[in-house]
């Protein structure tokens, strides 16, 4: 199986946006997987269908960068100058109305985009990439707080709040943070299957919601006297 190159863009962004579906990809990754298998079984033919991914955090230059929201720093691995090519980059949000990514990492997501790789937009991510003009045309949601504010700023978006993830084509846009969470556990479903999703929600203990919202993705389980119980089975 071909290893994924995973770019993330390394600015002042809102610190779950990025961190959230890195944490999922990597959980669901074989390397992981083997290590959660040093404590406690991991069914080896769910390890197969599993991906290899390498991370690419990349920044204008390779200084590190303090995410306000968190008191996070984050050093870049690769700067924008030299990122390989990548099969999907994410873009965290950051305030919409004072943005402050780099024009290099803009001209970034606009090659990526062109390239027909995926792009996934988390929160206000939406945002940042409206402003390249990337989404001109297109579906796509965003924060619904900044819903209002998002429709008079970018009018050439299709933006829509119907969904907490939309897809079109090679973009996939997020709602809020843990939304973008959601979208990138449909992803993997829908890529490697549900008893991939499953076991890298187990590393976290992290249960999806579908694009309604509403916690359908995983089976739902009862006990003998038919009472809900958690959908993930621990050992």
């Amino acid at each position: 199986m071909t290893t994924l190159h995973i770019g993330t863009l390394v600015f002042d962004y809102q610190a779950i946006d990025i961190i959230g579906p890195c944490d999922l990809l990597n959980s669901a990754t074989k390397r992981l997987m083997n290590v959660i298998n040093y404590y406690t079984p991991v069914n080896q033919e769910t390890v197969s269908k599993a991906p290899e991914i390498i991370f690419h955090h990349i920044g204008e230059t390779l200084d590190p960068v303090t995410l306000l929201t968190s008191s996070v720093t984050v050093v870049p691995t690769v700067t924008v100058d030299n990122v390989p090519p990548l099969d999907i980059l994410i873009v965290g949000g950051d305030s919409p109305a004072y943005p402050n990514l780099p024009p290099k990492l803009q001209e970034l997501i606009r090659r990526h985009v062109a390239s027909g790789k995926l792009l996934f937009t988390t929160c206000t991510g939406a945002a940042l990439a409206a402003a390249t003009g990337v989404l001109d045309g297109k579906n796509a949601t965003v924060n619904n707080l900044e819903y209002e504010w998002i429709i008079r700023e970018y009018p050439k978006v299709k933006w829509t709040k119907a969904k907490k993830w939309i897809i079109d084509g090679n973009i996939w846009t997020g709602s809020g943070a843990v939304a973008g969470m959601d979208m990138v556990a449909h992803w993997v479903k829908k890529n490697y299957g549900l008893e991939v999703l499953t076991q890298a929600c187990l590393n976290l203990d992290f249960e999806p919601r579908d694009q309604d919202g509403l916690f359908t993705v995983l089976p739902e389980r009862f006990d003998e006297q038919g009472n809900k119980v958690s959908t993930l089975i621990f050992p």
